[in-house]
């Protein structure tokens, strides 16, 4: 099994608030398509945003 440090992992910026964040496990099938940090963010997201996306 391969252990790597969290500072390795790659990051985004959440388009809600601005603040970067790591891949997590459960986002490997999605990582192109995820935007936000958490599910607070996703639902806080702008209103100018296309909510298919």
């Amino acid at each position: 099994m391969k252990h790597t440090k969290k500072g390795d992992l790659p990051q985004k910026i959440c388009a809600t608030c601005n603040k970067p964040f790591a891949w997590r496990k459960k986002w490997a099938d999605c990582w192109e398509e995820v935007k936000y940090c958490s599910a607070r963010c996703r639902r806080q997201r702008p209103k100018n945003e296309d909510p298919e996306e």
